[in-house]
């Protein structure tokens, strides 16, 4: 078998294995949560008998395996399932939830991604001297402070102080996209501060790194400018560790939204599942987490294949 065929055989099979993996740990999780989903459902003043035929609907007193196969095999079907406190379908409620959050991490990586590969390569261009140290500082702060606390120091002088953009971040589908965007505004600029830094910082270390090479010498002694030598010879062969941490703060800013979501008040798949876990809503939280989980695993195993696919010596084996 040719070793680009063999390689992505087996991160294709590892990605689905840690799926299978994930599915067990958010079902097992769920079901060891203290209290009573019937209860939580009924309330204190349920009685024995409304109890009983609640748990019984619900297929609670069947046998945890059982129930997990079956909550898996409808996954795999598409059926999340209904949610307990107002009924409606889990995968249609979800569906309006991820589009938003999809929507909210698209244009936070828009901005993220080339920004992060342009200030590293400024910083490798003048490594050591202020450049860089300025973009390494700025880039390390922003990194370091909570992105509660972040997204409080953005809302307190862009909304607050200079009412640049709204403080809280609704959308509905009747707004235009310059609505939807200038809503999202401070949002996106958390998220973007949040990645950013470590976006920025692996892509320098992976081009310092490849810096070292004979070919970049050799095309350093050829004359060219040195911004073009860490453009165009660098850059292309550093491409591998850079996929990987991009693909990384992609799954984050899809999947990590959660605490930015709730402190903008963001109607996307963050809010929707703290809302439910108050309510103890526990096929809503076990829907999110299996597609939080298939998101970040899916990239990261996208990240490997694309890792794969950029490197020549396994393209062109000898």
């Amino acid at each position: 078998m040719h070793p680009v065929l063999k390689l992505l055989t087996q991160r294709i099979a590892l990605g689905l294995v840690l799926m299978l993996a994930a599915s067990v740990m958010i079902f097992a999780g769920t079901q060891i949560l203290p209290g009573d989903v019937a209860q939580s459902i009924l309330g204190q003043s349920a009685t024995p008998q409304s109890l009983a035929n609640l748990r019984a609907e619900l297929g609670l007193n069947d046998p945890a395996w059982l129930r997990y196969f079956r909550w898996l095999g409808a996954a795999l079907q598409g059926d999340l399932g209904t949610a307990l406190t107002n009924k409606q379908d889990i995968a249609t409620s979800m569906g309006l939830r991820l589009g938003n959050t999809l929507f909210l991490a698209f244009w936070a990586a828009l901005i993220s991604v080339p920004t992060a590969i342009l200030l590293g390569l400024i910083a490798v261009r003048y490594q050591g001297r202020w450049p860089d140290k300025l973009i390494s500082g700025v880039t390390l702060a922003t990194v370091s402070v909570p992105e509660f606390l972040l997204g409080y120091i953005v809302m307190f002088y862009l909304a607050v102080k200079f009412r640049a953009f709204p403080s809280v971040a609704t959308v509905y589908d009747s707004m235009s996209l310059g609505e939807k965007l200038n809503a999202i505004a401070l949002p996106v600029i958390v998220l973007v501060l949040v990645v950013l830094g470590h976006m920025m910082r692996m892509t320098r270390a992976a081009i310092l790194n490849v810096m070292q090479s004979a070919y970049v010498e050799t095309a350093e002694l050829k004359g060219l400018r040195p911004f073009t030598v860490i453009a165009r010879h660098a850059f292309p062969n550093a491409i591998a560790p850079v996929v990987n941490v991009v693909m990384i703060n992609l799954a984050y800013l899809v999947v990590g939204v959660v605490v930015v979501e709730v402190v903008f008040v963001y109607p996307g798949m963050g809010q929707y599942l703290v809302d439910h876990v108050s309510k103890r809503d526990v096929p809503v939280v076990q829907a999110c987490g299996l597609v939080f989980a298939a998101v970040y695993i899916g990239l990261n195993m996208l990240a490997d294949v694309i890792s794969i696919l950029a490197n020549p010596r396994l393209r062109h084996p000898k």
